[in-house]
């Protein structure tokens, strides 16, 4: 998992993207440049009572579990009908066990209609515990998922903003050897 992780980070930077940033689709986007975003998401972590990674384990009526805020910013590259990017994101527990996650993540996908993509992704994530006190280390391990966005003119809703770049998101990622379920969902505004 970590060399397709590197392998997807290295893509990102080393592909000659400058030369083409002038090409467009249909939709009047790039098809090639670079394409930086950010986003606000919401949505529930729950990780099962044994869940590795060096976390503690719980009793199975008293899970580790948290819903979260998330805030998201990346960069997409462009690649015509494809593209590969790289994203960072922070998220808050607002209830349950969680009190932050972090972590960085190489994303890779296709580009659907007018406004949509389908995305994988791999990274590392890391959770810090209420449950264990103020002074809890982080609990680190590798991270993935799958995704898609859509533009808010494709699900008819245009009028609600003045700009096609945002998109609503929704994602399913895990951690380990599917030791929790993290689904997400919210808007990206992409720049």
């Amino acid at each position: 998992m970590k060399k397709l992780m590197f392998a997807a980070v290295a893509a990102a930077f080393l592909v000659p993207a400058a030369a083409s940033a002038q090409d467009v689709t249909e939709d009047g986007s790039r098809a090639y440049g670079i394409e930086p975003y950010v986003g606000v998401m919401g949505g529930y972590e729950g990780f099962e009572s044994n869940p590795g990674a060096g976390i503690p384990s719980s009793r199975p009526g008293n899970r580790l579990k948290a819903g979260l805020v998330e805030g998201v910013a990346g960069v997409n590259l462009p690649l015509n009908a494809f593209f590969v990017g790289v994203e960072g994101n922070v998220a808050k527990g607002f209830t349950g066990s969680v009190d932050w996650e972090y972590g960085v993540h190489g994303r890779v996908g296709v580009r659907a209609g007018e406004t949509g993509l389908f995305y994988g992704k791999v990274g590392y994530r890391w959770v810090n515990f209420d449950r264990y006190g103020k002074n809890s280390r982080d609990y680190g391990s590798i991270s993935y998922g799958i995704g898609g966005e859509v533009g808010l003119k494709t699900l008819g809703l245009d009028g609600l903003v003045k700009k096609e770049g945002v998109r609503l998101r929704t994602e399913i990622s895990t951690t380990g050897e599917f030791r929790s379920v993290r689904p997400m969902a919210g808007l990206v505004l992409h720049l």
